[in-house]
């Protein structure tokens, strides 16, 4: 009788150890965390790499996987003009230049064999700006196990079976900013929750998972869009869905604001700060033990209305265009020219900054950190994924370079690290 509740208990361990989906942008959590306790530390190009699917073209979106299904969404068929011939940027206005793109997919591929199972388009046959380093379906799309839902910028929100049925497709109108969208999708209940913006025309909007119908619209006041040159702002971050003081909560920043909604109708629970009139916000809202950070700004969280006076006064590291894990006690967080840090989440205290000379670094990224199998995982531009021990002393574990340009984030499921490229879709797995 012990042998037999001794091997349940190790087929338990087993499943949830290499057995996670990872449904959203940013895993099971929405916050990079993941419970696997055996996952890939070392690879390159030709070691430890379970397959390579070739991708149509570049794109910045994450993996998300469910099963034995890998969806992400990708954009093609671009044709791309200088700044100075565009009707909607005056020369010298779009850093980059724009592009018209009339495909956009969501693709379907095979966890065991990365093979293509399907790939359904929306054409747009519109012009929409954007920039360059940006490709037009840099949301990464979620999924419930039933159904996968994508954001297609001004070509809408599209939801399909895991067979590659389309079950409704919403118009969310025209979506206009120099630097384009890149907010993911998040669910709840029955809800799936989509910040649209950021430019003039910006909104939360939440519709029915299940039928497309919308539930309710939160209108944010216009932000510059740089259309016609000069101070542009807007926000490219994902909300995240917490739990706060027994009360489920859609929590979400704009430049110099971070904001509380109840996810069931969009009615704003509390505020934090102000909107700003010029700046960006790039990284998602971090939570936990009952205060969040939005770029290295605590607040206390508990109360309704204004907020602001339970801001913390210490910050814990700011951050660029990747978004910070909270791991157990502490923060990590990647800067825009490749140096880590780890701060204590309760007082702000800085870890690692006096190993500074031992640091990887020197190379941009825009990827998010991922937590798991008690390490960090952070990938650069240039395809090389940092690995550091999770934990107040500073070590780095490995540095595993692709050599192939990503600005996406990597994912973690099932035992394997999924990256995204410009080129291909990778699944990193060491021989089991």
């Amino acid at each position: 009788m012990k042998r037999s509740v001794a091997l349940l208990a190790l087929l338990a361990w087993t499943a949830s150890a290499v057995g996670a989906d990872w449904p959203t942008w940013r895993g099971p959590t929405g916050q990079g965390n993941s419970e696997e306790q055996v996952v890939p530390l070392r690879w390159s190009a030709t070691e430890n790499v379970r397959w390579k699917t070739p991708l149509p073209d570049a794109g910045n979106s994450t993996p998300v996987i469910w099963g034995d299904r890998v969806f992400i969404t990708q954009a093609s068929d671009k044709k791309l003009w200088p700044p100075q011939v565009s009707p909607k940027f005056p020369k010298g206005t779009s850093p980059g230049g724009s592009a018209i793109l009339e495909k956009r997919s969501v693709l379907c591929f095979n966890r065991a064999d990365g093979k293509l199972l399907w790939q359904r388009d929306t054409l747009y046959p519109d012009s929409e700006p954007t920039h360059a380093t940006n490709p037009f379906c840099s949301a990464s799309p979620v999924t419930d196990g039933e159904r996968v839902i994508a954001s297609h910028g001004s070509a809408g929100l599209v939801c399909y079976d895991f067979e590659g049925k389309q079950l409704w497709k919403y118009d969310v109108g025209k979506l206009e900013h120099v630097w384009g969208n890149a907010s993911s999708p998040v669910l709840h209940g029955d809800l799936c929750i989509q910040w649209c913006g950021p430019g003039a025309r910006q909104f939360l909007l939440a519709v029915n998972k299940k039928t497309g119908e919308k539930v309710w619209q939160v209108d944010e006041p216009g932000g510059h869009s740089g259309l016609e040159g000069g101070t542009f702002v807007g926000s490219w971050s994902t909300p995240i869905i917490a739990r706060v003081g027994g009360q489920d909560q859609l929590i979400f920043s704009v430049p110099g604001r971070l904001t509380g909604y109840d996810p069931q109708t969009g009615k704003v629970l509390w505020s934090s700060g102000k909107a700003s009139s010029g700046g960006y916000s790039y990284p998602s809202p971090l939570y936990s033990d009952g205060v969040a950070s939005f770029n290295g700004t605590l607040v206390k969280l508990g109360g309704t209305g204004d907020i602001s006076k339970d801001q913390l006064k210490h910050q814990v590291g700011s951050m660029y265009i990747s978004t910070g894990v909270i791991a157990g006690d502490y923060l990590y967080t990647y800067n825009n020219v490749g140096v880590p840090s780890c701060y204590e989440w309760k007082t702000g205290k800085e870890l690692w900054k006096d190993q500074i000379a031992k640091r990887p670094g020197g190379r941009e990224t825009w990827g998010s950190l991922v937590h798991a199998a008690g390490r960090i995982y952070i990938t650069d531009q240039q395809g090389t994924t940092h690995v550091f021990a999770a934990g107040p002393k500073y070590e780095h574990l490995a540095s595993n370079p692709l050599k192939e340009t990503t600005n996406a984030s990597l994912a973690v499921a099932h035992g394997d690290v999924f990256i995204r490229t410009h080129k291909h879709l990778w699944c990193i797995g060491e021989k089991k």
